[in-house]
């Protein structure tokens, strides 16, 4: 175990993540892989939400030519279990990456993915990151999406330089020098929602998850915000499956008062279950305002609710709403359409984390001279990113050195509107109460080269 893992804590602390799934992650269809690279790049369905098309020859310098190169070799661990379901984000970067092969690929070199499945198991997780490395001979890790990837495997990733680009759950994947994502994780999400709540004219917070070992780190974050604007704040965690909506939307206005406010950090199924039952007893006008971290940021969930929640309900986005009508956006759903057949859950968070982590790769490999795509010379590369825009992240990505990485700081709130998520408030601050958003803003400006617009990614 100690060889796998270095220390009994590590396996400890990556067990009492296991059970995080329920409160945290979004619910996504069945789909996806089994243990073996998927490959193919069919169709998808058609986007009725794209406001233009895009053309996807902008995924590549080459447009028309297939890359018929030596393959450069990508991987990523992915969870996929009974009602845990996270490859639409590694299906919808490997679609990316297949329209870049279309394109001329890198220099001709065609990008090979192949990302395995894993059901929360410390020691099959530990496996499938050395079998990537010395049996598949991949040179990067990047659109790994896992509730526990990052605590079991991170410093194996430091111990060989890799520069792993991922969307997990798990705090390492936010608080170590070897991760960084395109998103912030619930934790700072549910720091938004609290702010969010509180401009809305809260003066006390009601904060509700699911009951699952972790939660206390993420609760952590709201805390330390909630204290900072002088707003009391009480926790509150909830069995889930949800059994009684009723009780918990009642005693959750209760605590909050008439001039508090309500915060969820729930899968959309679950929030919708206390968002509904709150209707029905006609408890969504108590309180001041309804808040909740980026799961619910789907149109899901504002059809479901119906016209009675819209401006009523502030989510905090870490990413744009999926019809926004940017450059990168339009390409995202031109991808989607023609090669995300995989990608069951349709346009989303999750597959526009896929999309931009496949973007973010394709520039570091395209900013390397000459053809020597190796383990050295490909992560060095990702960890010089910096500067990089998309108008699906509210301001520009890095990477970089530093001992923690949560590049994606900044953020919108969204509301429902007649079926839809709109955005509500344009991109703001995450509070730097919380602590590990205080030591990445002194990391910032200690080096605003990070941040400074120098680029965009495809698309525009």
């Amino acid at each position: 175990m100690r060889t796998i893992f270095g220390t009994d804590r590590r396996w400890r602390h990556a067990l009492a993540l296991l059970a995080l799934v329920a409160g945290l992650s979004v619910l996504v269809a069945a789909c996806g892989s089994d243990d073996k690279s998927s490959t193919s790049s069919g169709g998808g369905g058609s986007s009725t939400t794209a406001k233009k098309a895009a053309d996807v020859t902008k995924c590549g310098k080459k447009p028309g030519t297939k890359a018929t190169g030596t393959p450069i070799k990508v991987g990523a661990i992915v969870t996929k279990q009974p009602g845990t379901d996270f490859t639409d984000g590694a299906n919808m970067a490997e679609a990316y990456f297949n329209c870049v092969n279309d394109n001329g690929g890198i220099n001709g070199h065609p990008i090979q993915y192949k990302f395995y499945t894993e059901q929360t198991n410390p020691a099959q997780i530990a496996g499938f990151a050395h079998k990537l490395i010395q049996t598949d001979k991949v040179v990067a890790v990047v659109g790994g999406f896992s509730i526990i990837e990052c605590a079991v495997d991170h410093k194996y990733w430091e111990s060989l330089g890799i520069m792993e680009i991922d969307a997990g759950i798990a705090p390492e994947c936010y608080g170590t020098p070897n991760s960084a994502a395109p998103n912030m994780g619930p934790r700072y999400s549910s720091d938004g929602a609290v702010q969010a709540v509180v401009r809305a004219g809260a003066k006390k917070i009601a904060f509700d998850q699911s009951n699952v070992p972790g939660t206390g780190y993420i609760a952590a974050g709201p805390t330390a915000v909630a204290k900072s604007l002088n707003v009391p704040i009480t926790h509150f965690k909830d069995n889930v499956p949800i059994q009684d909506a009723n009780s918990i939307a009642l005693k959750l206005v209760q605590a909050a008062g008439t001039d508090g406010g309500v915060v969820l950090n729930f899968t959309p199924p679950e929030a919708l279950k206390i968002l509904q039952a709150a209707q029905q007893q006609g408890l969504q006008d108590r309180v001041k305002a309804w808040g909740c971290s980026t799961p619910c940021n789907t149109d899901f969930v504002a059809k479901a609710l119906g016209q009675q929640w819209d401006g009523k309900l502030l989510v905090n986005a870490e990413l744009n709403v999926t019809d926004a009508d940017g450059p990168q956006s339009r390409l995202y759903r031109a991808v989607f359409d023609k090669y995300g057949s995989k990608v069951s859950g349709g346009l989303g968070s999750f597959s526009q984390m896929g999309f931009t982590m496949g973007q973010l790769l394709v520039q570091a490999l395209e900013s390397i001279e000459g053809e020597d795509y190796s383990l050295k010379t490909v992560n060095k590369a990702i960890a010089d990113l910096k500067g990089y825009k998309t108008d699906i992240l509210c301001r520009p990505w890095y990477y970089g050195k530093a001992p923690l990485h949560i590049p994606n700081n900044v953020d919108w709130t969204t509301t429902p509107n007649n079926g839809k998520m709109v955005i509500k408030e344009q991109c703001f601050n995450i509070a730097d109460a919380d602590p590990s958003i205080a030591a990445v803003r002194k990391v910032e400006k200690a080096d605003p080269s990070l941040t400074a617009p120098t680029a965009s990614l495809a698309g525009a």
